[in-house]
């Protein structure tokens, strides 16, 4: 497709906000990335369960991050998301007090909402009775009230709301985050997404299905995106936030983008509910669909942050899929053997992985690939980061329902 006077538009990311197993800023999960540190350990919350191990912000603290007179209002997923964005906008130079808040938009995913605090107040539901049930619960797990809050505290009054794409929700919200700007409704959007559902019920629902790495005599190897005895998922959580600018308002007032979001693409497989089109016919469409809105060949492209979740299907048609389309020059990684996998999160954490990755030019290693998988036909960054020049990558987020979704991104 011919570049138009709006194509590409590249909206310009100025900041970011990251909390993860992995620490508790951006810089803190950056370093355990390029380490390859591992954060799966046993959790008290999955006690019991057929699967006890996850990747859990231990360090993470609500009360801490924002005073108790803040956080117990919140769930934590919102704990979490509130922490991010503080952080984004004080690393983007953005004062509250002083922007216009009708042109200042917020999209923040999730997966399944305040699931901490649903399966809490069921609880008190079933042992106390219904006088026992806070009169918050709505406000705290509805999946919208995250953007709500994160309005509410920084007086941000233009478009707000959530997406919910399973596990490819918060790269729709970066994809209807640039959107906003592209249409002149915006100057800045709040963007990203969080996940907190570390949860016996969750957990059990996973297990069941069979999603989950069942690695227990080892739990820091059980997250190995691509490795050839992969077996499963390490559910994980946390909160990625990006600040995201029309390029022109950012230039307005000196900021320096760390990149740019210049492309988006996204598709329906429109088939099985859980399992990826085993042609990957969606996924393939939702990547192809980002590259022309970014106006970028196939050849351009030297870097893949892939959604990688370290299940069998899933890494095999993902890996086809990007062979396929981009051939065997880009340097693929998956950040999970690391994180997790963060559902409604994960996008977030990997499109600010791939900022990095595009402002430090160099490719964090996948963890815990052992013995990559040889039917696999992707150049898998394994053992330690790989210093690349890197004008162009993108990042894939796939999740069910058959949800697709693929952001680019381009150097600064």
């Amino acid at each position: 497709m011919t570049a138009t006077a709006d194509r590409p538009f590249r909206a310009a990311v100025t900041g970011f906000g990251m909390v993860t197993a992995a620490g508790l800023d951006a810089t803190a999960t950056w370093e355990a990335l390029l380490s390859g540190r591992s954060t799966t350990r046993r959790v008290t919350e999955l006690a019991g369960m057929p699967v006890d191990f996850a990747c859990k912000a231990d360090q993470f603290d609500g009360d801490a991050a924002l005073g108790r007179r803040i956080a117990w209002r919140l769930d934590r997923s919102t704990q979490m998301a509130m922490t991010a964005t503080a952080e984004a906008l004080e690393q983007a130079g953005l004062d509250p007090e002083t922007w216009d808040g009708a042109r200042v938009g917020v999209v923040l995913a999730t997966a399944l909402g305040g699931m901490t605090t649903w399966e809490r107040e069921y609880g008190r539901l079933r042992e106390l009775g219904p006088g026992a049930v806070s009169p918050l619960l709505i406000p705290m797990a509805a999946v919208n009230m995250t953007a709500g809050h994160v309005a509410s505290a920084y007086g941000a009054k233009g478009p707000n709301f959530a997406t919910a794409t399973a596990c490819a929700s918060s790269t729709t919200a970066l994809g209807a985050a640039r959107d906003l700007l592209r249409a002149d409704l915006c100057d800045v959007v709040i963007a990203g997404g969080t996940e907190a559902a570390i949860t016996p019920l969750i957990g059990a629902s996973f297990a069941k299905m069979g999603a989950l790495s069942t690695r227990s005599d080892d739990p820091a190897t059980a997250s190995r995106p691509f490795d050839a005895a992969r077996d499963g998922f390490v559910l994980g959580e946390g909160a990625s936030v990006l600040v995201l600018e029309r390029p022109e308002h950012a230039r307005a007032r000196g900021a320096r983008p760390y990149a740019f979001l210049s492309g988006y693409g996204a598709s329906a497989d429109a088939g099985h509910s859980t399992r990826p089109d085993p042609e990957g016919l969606g996924a393939e469409a939702a990547l192809r669909a980002a590259l022309t809105d970014a106006d970028l060949a196939p050849e351009d492209v030297d870097h893949v942050n892939a959604h990688g979740t370290s299940t069998p299907l899933n890494d095999a048609v993902e890996s086809q899929v990007t062979h396929r389309v981009l051939g065997d020059r880009p340097a693929v990684t998956s950040i999970k053997g690391v994180t997790g996998h963060c559902l409604g999160a994960a996008g977030a954490h990997e499109a600010v992985a791939t900022v990095l990755s595009l402002h430090h030019q160099v490719v964090p290693p996948t963890a815990n690939v052992q013995e990559l998988d040889p039917g696999l036909q992707v150049d898998v960054v394994t053992d330690k980061p790989r210093p690349l020049l890197m004008a162009s990558a993108v990042s894939h987020s796939f999740g069910f329902g058959g949800q697709n979704a693929v952001v680019a991104f381009t150097s600064a």
